[in-house]
């Protein structure tokens, strides 16, 4: 038990990192892939949109921050902030992802409901913000959350470039005290928090069962 309590503070250290790529990521991905799946109704951006997401949704996560990181240098752009660098690769990629499902949750909305803001003389802003949006983040809520759990799981990569969160904190501790102790202590606290996401969720869902 001593043991333990030694090593949470380097742990909780390291959890505050991977609480700050996820919150970060959250904040600027979701909005940008709802621009995006907006963005893929105009004809002369679609292809352009499409093949983005085509590329984050078909390589993996470790390799868009090995490549921003470590690759763009050879091009002569460099990131010398690690964090940073991997904050990008991790919104440009949960973006394309986000995208995604709002495309397929727009998509859904039935064209009586524009045809209805029509005749109540609302504006395209006052349309997607008051009619549209709410109805579409039902529709995809579920999936929403998916990703959300899956980034949780997902920021353990920034080890990549060298960032000290909770798992290259577990790993370093694992490592030096021969026990794999830390690493189910890690474990716990990805798990605590995905709980409480859940029940986010479900309260979430809830709250939005008025639009049917």
């Amino acid at each position: 038990m001593s043991y333990i309590i030694s090593i949470l503070p380097q742990l909780a250290q390291g959890f505050v990192v991977t609480l700050q790529v996820f919150f970060i990521t959250l904040l600027f991905s979701i909005p940008l892939g709802i621009i995006i799946a907006y963005l893929l109704r105009i004809p002369i951006l679609k292809w352009i949109f499409n093949l983005y997401i085509w590329i984050m949704r078909g390589t993996p996560l470790l390799l868009q921050i090995i490549t921003i990181y470590f690759g763009l240098p050879v091009i002569g752009i460099t990131i010398q902030n690690r964090l940073l660098s991997v904050l990008i690769a991790f919104v440009l990629n949960y973006a394309a992802y986000f995208a995604e499902i709002f495309r397929g949750g727009i998509a859904a909305i039935p064209k009586g409901q524009y045809e209805a803001a029509k005749v109540l003389k609302l504006s395209k802003w006052q349309t997607s913000r008051l009619i549209i949006l709410p109805q579409v983040v039902k529709i995809v809520l579920p999936s929403v959350m998916n990703e959300v759990i899956n980034l949780v799981k997902d920021s353990s990569l920034v080890y990549v470039v060298g960032i000290m969160d909770v798992t290259l904190a577990a790993q370093t501790a694992m490592t030096r005290d021969i026990t794999m102790v830390p690493i189910y202590i890690a474990g716990l606290f990805y798990l605590m928090f995905n709980g409480l996401l859940t029940i986010l969720a479900k309260i979430t869902e809830k709250r939005f069962n008025i639009y049917k």
